[in-house]
């Protein structure tokens, strides 16, 4: 397989997949393009204006995602116990654009650290569900490219953010609160796309009888070949750390306050780009494959980013470290599709989640830390060799069941 397998994709496919697989991919450009935007200059934000430690934004950042994590297992639990998405993907979208309004008034790590917090508790709550809705709305033959095309939107949002706040930066002469209250408008605007455009399907794949709810103890059900899954999202995280020690490294190498969110809007105008072809790919081809391909492509960018001593070499590093994205993120929710029953689909979305964002805290932490102490191309090279390690594994991974794809 190489790169234009990949982009080999008919437009029959666009135009076959659901009105709401759209709109939902719209809504995740929206809400990425003010997180972005938001996340681009927090970092800095905290380190400059605030004065916190690498440690402590490790610390930070790791918390935050894995309270996401934890809120997505109960989220998804909820979404198959009563049978609805919707509402709580609505919820959760509703209250990361209400947390948006709170950073530019934090005036202490403390709030950076609770607007994180919330923002990342509607994270939680949105993610499983939504997940879970776009697998009930999609043809089973069509989810790959449907979590393909959300995620390309996604990177969208997220490489636009990054550009609207380096416009910003300069417009209004470096002052970063004025601009993060930029993110409040594209934040609200994805919550009202939301409302307005995305339909529950009224039927399903599974039986919408109320005294059929699930308990926690129908997750025994879950069949073996999605804890591999979980295992393989486990790994990935810890391989690859929170990305806003790719903006802290810019700036190591001599990227100014202005120009820093560059480093996010290469990376995910790289994401962006490969992401549909990828998981269009995944529908026809190997999930190992795609796999092993993009922990090797992880390796280089981690490499790179290593020994990067320019801003332009760190800005290769972020090119492959989008490319590794987009090859695996909507490729693991499609596993996930594939191989958990339909009525515990929001289930299986929140553990896996629940696992991935309890290795992102570890990651974050340890990257953090060897920051602090080793310094920057230690904290690469480690996650290089984590991906190398995850490469071995599933090398050597032979599977028993055909049907699982991986």
């Amino acid at each position: 397989m190489n790169i234009s397998e990949l982009s080999t994709s008919s437009n029959g496919i666009y135009q076959k997949l659901p009105k709401g697989i759209w709109a939902l991919g719209f809504v995740s450009m929206f809400m990425d393009i003010s997180s972005e935007l938001v996340h681009s200059l927090l970092p800095i934000f905290m380190s400059t204006v605030l004065g916190a430690s690498m440690v402590t934004i490790g610390i930070i950042e790791g918390i935050a995602e894995a309270t996401a994590a934890i809120a997505k297992v109960f989220s998804g639990i909820v979404s198959d116990y009563f049978r609805k998405r919707k509402y709580l993907v609505v919820l959760g979208y509703g209250l990361s654009a209400i947390t948006k309004m709170i950073f530019p008034l934090a005036t202490t790590i403390g709030w950076v650290f609770g607007a994180r917090f919330a923002d990342r508790i509607g994270k939680g709550i949105r993610g499983a569900p939504r997940d879970a809705l776009i697998a009930d709305i999609t043809p089973p033959q069509l989810r790959g490219a449907a979590y393909g095309l959300r995620q390309s939107l996604d990177s969208v949002g997220a490489f636009v953010g990054p550009i609207l706040a380096v416009i910003f930066m300069i417009w209004l002469a470096n002052d970063i609160k004025a601009v993060l209250w930029i993110a409040v408008i594209p934040a609200f605007l994805a919550v009202f796309l939301l409302v307005f455009a995305v339909r529950e399907p009224e039927s399903s794949e599974y039986a919408v009888d109320v005294g059929n709810n699930l308990t926690l103890i129908d997750v025994k059900n879950l069949p073996q070949r999605y804890w591999f899954v979980v295992v393989l999202g486990a790994v990935f995280t810890l391989a690859r750390f929170s990305e806003a020690f790719l903006i802290l490294r810019a700036q190591d190498v001599g990227l100014t306050v202005t120009y820093v969110p560059a480093i996010m809007v290469v990376m995910n105008v790289v994401y962006a780009i490969f992401a549909y072809p990828a998981g269009a790919a995944s529908d026809r081809l190997s999930a190992r494959t795609l796999l092993v391909y993009g922990l090797m492509i992880l390796i280089i960018a981690d490499v790179v980013l290593a020994i990067a001593a320019s801003p332009w070499i760190t800005l290769l590093g972020a090119a492959f470290w989008g490319l590794h994205m987009a090859l695996t993120q909507g490729l693991l929710s499609k596993l996930v599709a594939d191989t958990a029953p339909a009525e515990l689909r929001g289930t299986a979305f929140g553990i896996l989640n629940l696992v991935s964002g309890a290795a992102l805290l570890l990651a974050s932490v340890i990257a953090g830390s060897l920051w602090s102490i080793y310094g920057a191309s230690t904290t690469f090279i480690t996650g290089a060799l984590f991906a190398a390690v995850a490469t071995l594994g599933l090398l050597f991974y032979h599977p028993n069941a055909p049907q699982s794809r991986i």
